[in-house]
């Protein structure tokens, strides 16, 4: 019987059964009967939803951005920008903090050794998720809300200070308070120094007040 047909789950379970042994174990560990056995499946399983492990590996990352770019798309874009940069960055650590296997796999902590990316097209893979963030960034210099500057580059900033706060929050660094005295003086800061007015900006990003709680 087809593998596919009779438990649709399977190949969700390869994938985070592979990214579990990518970020844990490295690539060594991803062998056809490690991965099997992760997923509680048989060795044919993989090569039913996989055509190799090079694939597999390219399909834990297009899972991950697919996941990310579901939470991202349900923050809609409104009138008040600096909020909505607010709900996209929750949305980000809520990603990680569901799926840090996958995360890892996704943005390079996790070491891919010989099924890293190699080509320009698969390392662009998911840049439409960071879009998002541009976009949003685009739209609070438009309202006024941020000086006059280049929404690729406000976007960048933001991002590489989200990326951090998340790496250690999934470590566990932020167990207690992480939100309140890390996460939301961060982005005041970051976004006063990009010309936001702070008690505005403090108002607008409420959203993650509750970031601690997901």
């Amino acid at each position: 019987m087809n593998e596919r047909r009779a438990d649709p789950t399977v190949r969700v379970r390869l994938l985070e059964g592979a990214a579990r042994l990518l970020a844990e174990e490295g690539p060594s560990a991803l062998t056809l009967r490690r991965v099997a056995a992760e997923a509680g499946t048989s060795t044919m399983g993989v090569y039913t939803h996989f055509g190799s492990m090079p694939d597999l590996a390219d399909a834990i990352v297009a899972e991950g951005f697919a996941r990310l770019r579901t939470l991202l798309a349900e923050v809609p874009p409104t009138g008040d920008a600096l909020a909505d940069l607010a709900g996209l960055a929750r949305a980000y650590l809520i990603h990680a903090r569901r799926n840090p296997h996958l995360y890892a796999v996704m943005f390079g902590s996790a070491s891919l050794g010989r099924y890293r990316p190699r080509t320009a097209d698969e390392r662009e893979r998911g840049r439409d998720t960071f879009d998002a963030i541009v976009h949003a960034a685009e739209r609070a210099v438009a309202q006024g809300r941020l000086r006059d500057g280049v929404p690729l580059d406000i976007a960048r900033q933001l991002w590489a200070a989200m990326h951090g706060y998340v790496m250690l929050d999934v470590a566990g660094y932020f167990r207690d308070g992480g939100a309140e005295h890390v996460l939301i003086p961060m982005f005041v800061n970051l976004l006063g120094g990009l010309g936001a007015d702070r008690a505005a900006a403090k108002a607008s990003i409420g959203t993650l007040a509750v970031a601690a709680e997901v």
